[in-house]
């Protein structure tokens, strides 16, 4: 149970250069190009500026959501890999589902809420979304399994369970790098988790009273994220 209690890691175990990795670091690539593409497409149809840029698709009255498209992908891509492929076609899958994999989570506060919510301040959670799947996608291509098996099956299961607990926990407490990163080195997401929530996470609206939420406003004072607008955009005043 040693391994459990110390929570080991064994990093640097992948190779993403090495060819049986290949589909997993073109799929990896394809997500993060298909969500910088569809959301700077949909900050462009935005922007005054830009009228040229063509806009969304619709059939009638209907407009179709690019999430749409990107379920459709990776559903195709998922069942076809299911069968016995060789190269090329095993690349060119992993890239059809990574695009899919990246239209679909530019709607995630879409699919989350089932309403459109893309330009206000809820669909910001489709950014999160995509911050947290890219560097969890990363580190797993980079690193590999992350968890040493020496100790048995057991102690792999406490490991892991232990990894999952701390790291939702501090996602939760509104610490999305920290829950992502714990996850392969667990002690940063123990002190995440065991550190005050931010005021503005579901942790805090579930868990904190008026003092401790006051404290916690103290601790992490309201501003506003540039990064995640400069990645996502900023939303509509209004929404």
């Amino acid at each position: 149970m040693l391994a459990a209690i110390q929570l080991n890691i064994s990093l640097g175990d992948a190779d993403p250069w090495a060819p049986s990795s290949r589909p997993a670091l073109l799929a990896f690539v394809a997500f993060l190009g298909a969500f910088l593409f569809i959301r700077t497409s949909a900050r462009l149809m935005r922007s005054p500026k830009v009228p040229w840029w063509p806009g969304s698709v619709s059939s009638g009255d209907l407009h179709i959501h690019h999430l749409v498209w990107g379920i459709v992908l990776m559903l195709v891509a998922g069942f076809i890999s299911l069968t016995p492929l060789d190269s090329p076609w095993r690349e060119i899958l992993a890239v059809l589902f990574g695009i899919g994999a990246g239209l679909t989570l530019d709607e995630f506060a879409l699919w989350l809420r089932l309403k459109d919510v893309y330009w206000a301040e809820e669909g910001r959670q489709s950014v999160d979304a995509v911050i947290i799947a890219a560097p969890l996608g990363g580190l797993i291509l980079v690193v590999g399994f992350p968890f040493a098996t020496s100790g048995g099956d057991v102690a792999l299961a406490v490991d892991i369970g232990l990894a999952l607990v701390f790291s939702t926990i501090s996602i939760f407490k509104g610490k999305t790098a920290t829950g992502v990163a714990g996850f392969f080195l667990p002690l940063i997401s123990i002190v995440g988790a065991i550190r005050l929530a931010k005021p503005g996470s579901p942790w805090a609206h579930r868990r904190y009273g008026e003092a401790k939420r006051a404290r916690a406003e103290k601790r992490f004072p309201a501003r506003r994220s540039r990064w995640r607008e400069l990645i996502g955009g900023a939303p509509d005043a209004g929404a």
